[in-house]
This record gives C-alpha cells, structure tokens and sequence, in this order.
C-alpha cells in the first residue's frame, strides 16, 4: 500500500513535491491543496484533485502525510500548527532563531490531535543539521562552521517578495572565501554573520514603488539580511527573466578540532544543487516516510532532523537497508 501524500500550497516547493513524490515507488499523490481558485491550478499529476485549502480538513482521512509547502515568513508559523490538528504534517520552517517556538507550537497542536509532525526539513535546516550532529558527536573539542552559497535562498527571495512595492525577486546568498579558506586552513577563527557572507538582491518593483524603503526593508529585515552586507539591485521584470530564473544553491558545513591525543581534525560536508526546490522537496518526501512510520507506531507531537533514525527515511527493508548501507 503506498503512503498517501498531500501538498498545500502549489508554488516551486509544491510542485517539487509532486515530482519527488511520482520518482518514489511507495509514495502516491493524494491530494493537492491551494489557496488560489483549485479550477485555476494546474497540475502535472493526472486524476490528482485540486482542492481548496479552506477545505482540507474533510481530507483528514484520505491523507497519510501533509507536506505543508508554504514560507517560513507568514505562511507556516501559523499553517503548520493548524494543520497538525487534522494530519501528519512535514514542514520545511528554516528561520533558524525562531525553531524554538514554531517546534513548540507544533508539538501542542500535534500532540493533541494524535498527530505526529517533523519541522525544518530541508538541507538547511535538515541535511546540514544533522551533519553538524554528527562532528559534533565525534568532535566534542572543536568549532562549528556554515557557509551557504553561492547560490539562491529560497526563504530569503519570499521575504523580499512579501514586502509592499516589490513585484518579484531573487536572492543570492555568498560565502566569503577568505574566511571558508582559513578554515579549510586549519584556523578555528570567531567569525562574525558578516564576515562569513554576503547577500545580493535583485529586485524588480511595481510601477510608482518607494525604492529607498524598499531597500530599507529588505537590508533591516531582522533574521534575514539585518545581520549581513546586504547589495539591492533594482532591474525590469525583463532583466529578471533573462538573468535570474535558475534555483541553484550549496554550502559547507564545517567542524574543526581536536582527538584526545591532540591530533587536528577537519569534518566537511558539502552540498551543490542544481535545483534548491527539487533537493529540498526530496528531503521532504523522506521525511514523510519518517512521518507515516512513527505515526503507526505511535510516535506524536512535533520532531526535528534530530529525532529521527536514518532507517526511518529509507524505502528500502531492514535486511536491505543493511546488506547496502552499513
């Protein structure tokens, strides 16, 4: 029997989630829902139902997992907990400051409801969270570091487009290499968020826009660009479509330190995508499986990256899983 999927929202992680969901043999598309008009939508995935998000509780059911596919700006601080009251939910929540709370909204919800939800999945929060886990396990005496980029930030581009006068908008998130070359160097540095990137925003604005606040905006924005050098350029909606409509993105995670014995050590993991929606929904649709799993055994409330066994992610049986992998 396949694990019953749902997508709420129809945007660039929607629509990775459906294609990552149609390359899964175990996993099928049950539903997906909208808040635009379901007869406007459509879908790749035939006999698929669009529904209207106002509607999505009648589908409790029907749905093994719903992967909620809104922003972590508005959308899922208030969605994701809502939704945990009907569902199974995965979210991709990636506002590292604010996971505290947004886990313990989630939790209460879920946990009432039966339901079991993991938050911030994704490769950052997600993948990279469980790589600085793991050094920090086997390098307890040591120094973290995270470098994202060079590529386009997702959560970051969303924000810009929430803000009033802004039409569309890309943003690139880049690592400075001096500091990523010390690193890699030996050095174990305190780097400040400035020094360890850059962001750069292209931003097409609507006809008559205040372009000084704009920029205000975008480069006070706490959590987001506050923090960093932040470069706004503004361009026509042509220069955008001609230059900035790739997804590309990446980054490091990195651990320095030191054994018992005094030896130095350098962990890295690296990441460079070509799709940040398509890798990101695949991490989704992992964790999903997670999802279904751990609600049958009874396993509710709200979970990270953190909570769940690689096992748990995997189509593959116990015996398989162990004849391959380990």
């Amino acid at each position: 029997m396949s694990i019953r999927i749902g997508i709420m929202g129809y945007g660039n992680l929607g629509k990775g989630v459906e294609l990552a969901v149609a390359a899964a043999e175990d996993l099928e598309l049950a539903a997906v829902f909208t808040r635009r008009d379901p007869a406007s939508l459509k879908i790749r995935t035939q006999g698929v139902p669009v529904v209207a998000a106002a509607d999505a509780a009648a589908w409790t059911d029907k749905i093994d997992v719903l992967i909620v596919c809104g922003g972590s700006a508005t959308d899922l601080p208030v969605q994701t907990p809502e939704y945990a009251k009907y569902f199974n939910v995965i979210d991709s929540f990636d506002t590292h400051a604010n996971i505290p709370t947004h886990f313990a909204n989630v939790d209460a919800a879920a946990k009432a409801a039966g339901k079991t939800a993991i938050i911030s999945v994704g490769w950052d929060p997600g993948m990279f969270s469980l790589a600085r886990a793991y050094a920090n396990a086997v390098l307890p005496n040591g120094t973290d570091y995270t470098f994202w980029g060079p590529g386009v930030s997702q959560g970051h581009s969303d924000a810009i487009r929430r803000i009033k006068g802004v039409k569309n908008a890309k943003q690139y998130t880049i690592p400075v290499q001096q500091a990523l070359d010390r690193i890699r160097g030996g050095e174990t540095p305190e780097l400040t968020t400035r020094e360890k990137h850059t962001r750069l925003c292209y931003v097409v604005p609507e006809e008559g826009a205040d372009l000084a606040r704009i920029e205000n905006e975008i480069k006070t924005m706490p959590n987001y660009f506050s923090d960093y050098d932040t470069t706004v350029n503004f361009i026509t909606e042509e220069e955008f479509n001609r230059d900035h409509t790739g997804m590309a993105h990446g980054g490091f995670v990195l651990r320095s330190g030191v054994t018992g014995g005094g030896a130095k050590h350098i962990i890295e993991y690296s990441l460079k995508l070509e799709s940040n929606p398509e890798f990101t929904t695949s991490v989704l649709v992992a964790y999903a499986r997670a999802a279904y799993r751990l609600s049958g055994e009874g396993s509710f409330g709200a979970k990270t990256v953190l909570d769940i066994a690689p096992a748990y992610l995997l189509p593959a049986s116990p015996e398989e899983q162990r004849s391959h992998l380990v």
